[in-house]
This record gives C-alpha cells, structure tokens and sequence, in this order.
C-alpha cells in the first residue's frame, strides 16, 4: 500500500488550499459573505445585534448560515471519518468527490436561493477543513490561514533556536498560502470578467480531485500485493 509522504501532504494541502480561497473569493465577490473563515464575519456578527437595519439583518443572516454551514460541515466530516490525523485507508477521494457534487448544487441555487448556496458551500468548507488535520505534529487548515502562519512562526523559531525542525514543516505555510493567493486571483478574474459558471468548474474541480486521488491509493496497493518476480 502506497503510504503518506511529506510530499503528499504539501500537494493536497495546496491544492485543497486553492479551491477553499477559489470558494471564498467567489463568494464575498458575490454575496459579501465570507463561507471559509469565519473569525471576522462572528465578529461582525457581535457587533451587527446592536444596530439592526434591513441591510445589517441580511448580512447578520448570511454569515449566521455560514457559521452553522461550517460547523455542520465539519461535524459531519468528523462522524464519518472519525479520525483526525491523517490515514490512507480514509475514504478522502469519495469525501472530496462528495463535496464537489454539493458544490454543483449550489451553484444551481446561487442565484436564486443564495442564503442556501451559502450555507451549502460553508458546510463544503467545514467538511474540508475537518478531513484531517494533524500529520506528524504539524496541524493543518486548508480553508484559512490564520493556524498556518502561528505554526510557522512556532517552527521558525524553535529552527533558529537550534532544534531539528524538518524543511517540509516550514514549507507547507508558504505554499499553502501561495495555493491561497493563485485560487483568489482566478476566482477574482473569472467573477470579474462576468463567468457565472466559477462555482461550478469548482465543483468539478473537487469531483476530478477525489477521483484522481482515489485511482492513485488503489493503484498503489495494486502495486504492493503484485507478485514479487524471484
């Protein structure tokens, strides 16, 4: 069976990385609602009780339904996995699969029932960010950055202390937060030259990512229980 390597990690993590920042461009482009980070948007939501008007009402709901979206969407991921660190024999190449076909449904009701493609595409986020999120000591976010740039700067510092911090664990924050900037900038781009079709092409993008990843773990064990020539 083929196994996890640091290699692996920092691929997925950038390519998980690019679709969540895609997702959540797309969406405060065209809803103003963020659905992957949610930190600023509780917060907006603490101050947004205190001066209610029609306008704050509709942004207190979009971001009360991204709120419940995510969670629901990491709750449902933890139940069926069940497993936080990260294992081969998890089914993440069905999950992803999963998630995309939900991507495509939201962007049939993006139009019109956006509150429901916002909580939707939030839970999408949530499932994501709770696929797995520890491998070897390092914790992963894939849909914000904020965990990313504290667990560099830890092993930045323990680095120039003198301990043994392995390369790869100072490199998944760069890349994964350059995945980040490639996926706003295409989401930026494609929304802005009128493509409505964005959040569909990410759902496919999750379908062909689960697909790719499934074909490439039961390729591997083909391989390992293949007869050893003498």
């Amino acid at each position: 069976m083929r196994i996890i390597t640091p290699n692996n990690i920092v691929l997925g993590g950038c390519a998980l990385a690019f679709g969540a920042s895609f997702l959540n461009t797309g969406f405060l482009l065209s809803t103003g609602t963020s659905v992957s980070h949610l930190t600023g948007d509780i917060a907006r939501i603490g101050s947004g009780l205190l001066q209610v008007n029609s306008a704050e009402g509709e942004f207190l709901a979009k971001v009360s339904i991204a709120s419940l979206g995510f969670m629901t969407g990491a709750t449902i991921s933890g139940f069926l996995l069940h497993h936080p660190t990260i294992e081969l024999s998890r089914p993440y190449g069905r999950a992803l699969s999963t998630l995309g076909f939900f991507l495509i449904i939201a962007h049939f009701l993006h139009s019109g029932f956006p509150l429901l493609s916002i909580g939707i595409v939030s839970a999408v986020c949530g499932g994501q960010n709770a696929l797995a999120n520890r491998y070897r000591g390092v914790v992963l976010r894939t849909t914000h950055l904020t965990g990313l740039f504290t667990d560099f700067g830890i092993h930045l510092g323990m680095r120039l202390r003198g301990h043994d911090i392995e390369p790869w664990k100072l490199l998944i924050p760069l890349w994964i937060t350059f995945s980040f900037l490639l996926g706003a900038l295409l989401s930026s781009y494609l929304f802005l030259t009128g493509r409505s079709d964005w959040l569909l092409w990410s759902g496919i993008g999750y379908i062909s990512g689960g697909i790719i990843w499934s074909i490439y773990k039961r390729t591997g064990e083909k391989d390992s229980s293949a007869p050893k020539p003498e």
